[in-house]
């Protein structure tokens, strides 16, 4: 047991020392805009992995930070849109050459306008927009009138006209990745725009205020459709910010999930749009889902990571007899398991009693999983986390923690 638990700690250590930035050997560089302004700022020299991009310091907030809490509908949904679209991005933007910021040339103000519904000229006549030079409302015009979403006629059966006009987008996130200068070591300057634009599965709408609510399901080739022609639209429109006439954007199509789900909807389409262009030539599929472990979607459609998981379960609830809480979420890209994490909540009476426990699910990490699939175990108690255990593809060995 003491040998463990040395183990374990020496693995922190080891971890913590290899893993941890050097703020000694950060890059002091500038940021050159387009207005020939100049900003002074710092790239660390440390990336975590190529997975990830290097992030300009100090942390610049994005414009429109904090929409997407409120406009997406689950937690899960919200880690995976910015996640995965920085996924999607690296397919336009090398992480060893770029460097990432949060979006900066759509506020608050324009996505909100931009998310709004269309309205008739009649409904325009009765809205008000908030001047943003004057801080004061005024009479909204057609210029304002700048909603990606369809327009609700306003007459007829509510649930009819949600049926047939429901919002589609849900959210916009911009990304900006800064490239270095030629010939000025040191000099960055905005290399490219990646665009995500969330669109719902499903519309919810209220009949009446503070009533209850109701939905309307969308089928994903209605969902595709109308998400390619926002991009569009959303193209064109940032084609006309002097910032971004001539800076390659990519731009990609999240469908997000219910408001009930416990995983992540994901990205299906990317378009990347050559400098100076206002049209989209063509679009990229991205094969890219997550699944729930148990559940009937695990069982039909991929039997055998299903027999592996409930394999697992089924040895961890012989150590608990009384015990039926294993949940797994699986990534899926190109319709192989890519990474598998995995949540087990145990009552436990000791921490001698977690760390025998977490022995034995870390052999059985090892004994039910394939090589080639990242495994995470997250163990808890109401006390919190306990231990988390991690095997990469092609491992022997498993990172092992357990919590003081």
């Amino acid at each position: 047991m003491r040998k463990l638990l040395l183990m374990v700690t020496m693995s922190v250590v080891l971890l913590l020392a290899a893993c941890a930035p050097n703020f000694q050997k950060e890059d002091q560089v500038v940021q050159e805009k387009n207005d020939e302004t100049k900003e002074k700022a710092i790239i660390p020299k440390y990336k975590i992995s190529d997975k990830y991009y290097r992030t300009i310091m100090p942390f610049e907030p994005g414009e429109a930070r904090g929409m997407v809490v409120n406009n997406l509908n689950t937690r899960y949904d919200i880690h995976e849109f910015e996640i995965g679209l920085m996924r999607v991005a690296q397919n336009s933007f090398d992480t060893n050459k770029y460097v990432f910021k949060e979006g900066q040339y759509l506020d608050g103000d324009t996505v909100e306008s931009w998310l709004n519904r269309k309205f008739t000229k009649e409904q325009l006549k009765d809205k008000q927009v908030k001047d943003k030079e004057t801080e004061k409302f005024r009479k909204m015009t057609e210029a304002d009138n700048v909603g990606l979403n369809p327009i609700d006629p306003g007459k007829g059966d509510i649930a009819t006209r949600n049926e047939q006009n429901p919002i589609y987008l849900a959210h916009i996130l911009e990304h900006n990745y800064l490239e270095q200068v030629d010939g000025k070591k040191g000099t960055y300057q905005l290399g490219g725009v990646v665009i995500g634009l969330a669109l719902n599965s499903i519309h919810y709408y209220q009949k009446e205020q503070y009533g209850a609510t109701y939905e309307t399901k969308i089928d994903h080739d209605v969902v595709e459709r109308e998400g390619k022609k926002i991009a569009e639209e959303v193209v064109k429109r940032l084609r006309k910010m002097n910032e971004l006439k001539n800076v390659p954007i990519t731009i990609a199509l999240f469908e997000q999930k219910s408001r009930s789900s416990v995983i992540p909807g994901s990205f299906f389409a990317y378009a990347e749009v050559e400098k100076g262009s206002s049209s989209i030539g063509g679009w990229e599929d991205v094969n890219e889902n997550y699944v729930l472990f148990p559940s009937d979607d695990a069982e039909q459609n991929h039997r055998d990571d299903m027999t592996w998981f409930s394999n697992f379960k089924q040895d961890v609830e012989e150590y608990f007899p009384n015990f039926n809480g294993v949940v797994g979420k699986g990534f899926y890209l190109d319709d192989q398991l890519q990474e598998l994490s995995i949540n087990i909540p145990i009552q436990f009476y000791g921490k001698s009693e977690a760390i025998g426990f977490t022995q034995y699910v870390t052999g059985l990490v090892m004994e039910h999983f394939p090589e080639y699939v990242s495994v995470e175990v997250n163990i808890s108690s109401v006390n919190g986390q306990e231990a988390v255990i991690v095997r990469e593809p092609d491992q022997d060995e498993p990172f092992v923690h357990v919590y003081q």
